[in-house]
């Protein structure tokens, strides 16, 4: 009797999990770039996983949430605008042009791309969390 509760209830939530409108797609890494494949199929709101050179490190946005702001190219050659709010997360420390980076969050398609935010957790709780890994630490 118990086992078929426990059941019951991981059936409902998977099915609640499955019908959420918040909750974006996912690009695994393992289907090529996802980057670059999000990018081809001018997809958004879908999580995305790799790995980067940074190429260039720009100013924070400090308009709303605060976000630090950089590019990386990915090793097919795309580039990626990765927006990390630091008002959620720790900044990524010492990051330089040429260190590689490790992301996960949720892609946006634009022409120059894409970029990359929600690279944190959710306070809420409704969205996937996201993180940036910089010399074997993770900001998040």
């Amino acid at each position: 009797m118990r086992l078929s509760i426990i059941i019951i209830v991981g059936l409902v939530l998977v099915s609640l999990l499955v019908g959420c409108g918040s909750m974006p797609d996912l690009v695994r890494p393992d289907a090529g770039s996802s980057v670059s494949t999000a990018f081809d199929q001018r997809k958004s709101d879908v999580q995305v996983e790799g790995v980067g050179v940074v190429t260039r490190i720009l100013s924070d946005d400090n308009e709303g949430s605060r976000h630090q702001r950089f590019i990386v190219r990915v090793a097919d050659g795309q580039t990626v605008l990765i927006q990390h709010n630091i008002d959620l997360a720790p900044r990524v420390v010492n990051l330089e042009v040429g260190d590689t980076v490790n992301f996960f969050g949720e892609y946006v398609w634009n022409e120059q791309g894409g970029l990359i935010h929600w690279t944190h957790h959710d306070p809420a709780g409704q969205h996937v969390a996201g993180w940036v890994k910089h010399n074997d630490r993770t900001y998040q």
